[in-house]
């Protein structure tokens, strides 16, 4: 019942007439209660009523400037923790990963690339980055660039989304933007300039990110529009990472030969940690796509974790069936495809869907990795170190494929609301209007074109430009050498490939022979 009427009229007590929206939670419904049953006796008008409720409720659910009546306390604390969780798949996560999962000599730069860019895409983000993505539009496929998220008055106001203020979606966004520059670096270890690196990362942010995160997550956006649909980020991040990566590493070039044949993790005890954290964080990746803590974010985080264990043991069987060993690197490698396959879907299909999804998941990027890639003149070309393409651009494209085959209507109402444009290709049959379901499936093909096509052109362009001013690619001598020729800085106080200690950077030889330089000085 609306205790807010226009006119205030006299307070005649029924047994619904507190019936408040928060009557489904037991401990406040029944407080008001208690103040009913002592005010019912007198006539009162409504908002004298609702006066007196106000005073009397807990100090944590009363009204303040530090919590107006418009924030929702439970759903505000949800996306500051999902937010918390993709940020730590970054910072440490893939630093950890990145840094164990390359050769011993690239260990320092492989880490700090990382770290480098999630600093750089945060300054970014806000000075221009978020309005660009998610403000006033200013082509249909691109946000106008403004200090927004530097603005108080704006980040304490309700964000377009979300029942909490501006400056929480200004923080959930920024993290899903500084991973995506980090996995393109997955694509480039072992080789780039890192003064190239720091032009590449806020130029892609600013020319190519922001175009598809406008595009498809923006309620501006002509994809959003047209009814393509990405749950969490599988075109937005991870296709666009994949393609992007794929472009970079040709403009790039390859490793130096000796890595490139033989590129041994330097600790796959830690590749497991970063893989481990990489996969717990995207309970908030996935969890905080509804923007609130409802039933949906508890079906899309259900749905993560099952696919990427599905994916995870796909890609185990086909390793040991086909290379008769299990491995490591092999089974993070399907983890990371089932957590890409699933995310634009996690919140769209039910529990036996993403159970097939793991299980493509698992089978087509390993095909794709291991026999396509290898038989495929063009690819075998181009040196992505980690298959960056394959893990996130062949596997997002994969998710968001199934994502128009097999997304379920209740769950599509509960993500888009009552459209009944986003129908997918199953339940559309079922309900004898396959039309629209082919429909959504051209949709999501149509996404992938848009994305694919930006990535390769803006891509290319900004590599081209940076090559202008800075090499992409390290010297011969740096890349034999690789962290301590590039940053004075080992990983490991140990000594190198056929090196012994003392003849190391770290040794008595070598320390000797500074001060003798140093001396003779």
């Amino acid at each position: 019942m609306n205790l807010l009427p226009l006119k205030l009229q006299p307070f005649v007590p029924t047994n619904d007439a507190l019936a408040l929206p928060h009557q489904s939670k037991p401990f406040l419904f029944k407080f008001i209660l208690r103040k009913r049953n002592r005010i019912h006796q007198k006539k009162r008008t409504h908002s004298e009523v609702l006066d007196e409720l106000i005073m009397s409720l807990p100090s944590s659910l009363t009204i303040s400037e530090a919590s107006p009546e418009w924030l929702n306390k439970g759903d505000n604390s949800w996306q500051l923790t999902a937010a918390a969780m993709v940020g730590l798949q970054s910072v440490p996560g893939l630093v950890i990963l990145y840094g164990s999962i390359v050769k011993k000599k690239w260990a320092v730069n492989s880490a700090f690339m990382a770290l480098y860019a999630f600093s750089a895409v945060l300054v970014c983000w806000c000075l221009w980055g978020f309005s660009m993505a998610f403000g006033e539009e200013m082509l249909p496929f691109w946000g106008r660039p403004s200090a927004v998220a530097l603005d108080q008055a704006q980040l304490l106001a309700p964000g377009f989304a979300g029942m909490y203020p501006a400056a929480t979606l200004v923080f959930f966004q920024f993290v899903f933007a500084a991973i995506t520059p980090i996995l393109i670096a997955g694509s480039l270890l072992g080789r780039m300039n890192f003064k190239a690196w720091m032009l590449f990362v806020p130029l892609w942010l600013t020319f190519s990110y922001t175009v598809g995160a406008f595009s498809l997550w923006s309620p501006n956006g002509f994809l959003f529009k047209a009814g393509v649909m990405d749950f969490a980020g599988g075109y937005v991040i991870h296709l666009s990472s994949g393609v992007a990566g794929l472009t970079a590493a040709y403009w790039v070039g390859p490793r130096i030969g000796k890595d490139k044949e033989r590129f041994p993790p330097n600790n796959i005890l830690l590749t497991l940690a970063g893989a481990g954290l990489l996969w717990m964080g995207w309970t908030g990746f996935n969890g905080g796509a509804p923007y609130s803590a409802n039933i949906d974010a508890s079906i899309a985080i259900l749905n993560t974790h099952l696919c990427t264990a599905t994916s995870l043991l796909m890609w185990l069987c086909l390793d040991m069936f086909v290379f008769t060993k299990p491995s490591v690197i092999g089974a993070v490698q399907g983890m990371i495809t089932g957590l890409v396959c699933i995310t634009p879907a996690a919140g769209l299909v039910q529990p036996w869907a993403a159970i097939l999804m793991g299980l493509l998941s698992g089978s087509i990027p390993w095909f794709t990795m291991m026999i396509l890639h290898k038989r495929t003149p063009f690819l075998r070309t181009i040196d992505d170190t980690l298959a960056v393409f394959h893990t996130h651009g062949i596997a997002g494209s994969l998710g968001g494929i199934l994502t128009g085959v097999l997304s379920e209507p209740r769950l599509n109402r509960l993500f888009f609301g009552d459209d009944p444009r986003y129908v997918s290709l199953a339940y559309a049959i079922k309900d004898d209007r396959a039309s629209a379901g082919f429909r959504q499936v051209g949709m999501q093909l149509a996404g992938i074109a848009f994305v694919l096509a930006v990535n390769v052109v803006v891509t290319s362009v900004i590599c081209l430009l940076i090559r202008l001013l800075v090499p992409l690619r390290l010297t011969e001598e740096k890349m034999l050498v690789g962290d301590d020729a590039i940053h004075g800085e080992d990983a490991y106080a140990v000594w190198a490939d056929g090196e012994t200690y003392d003849k190391s950077v770290h040794g008595l030889e070598y320390f000797a022979a500074k001060s003798a330089d140093c001396e003779m000085a």
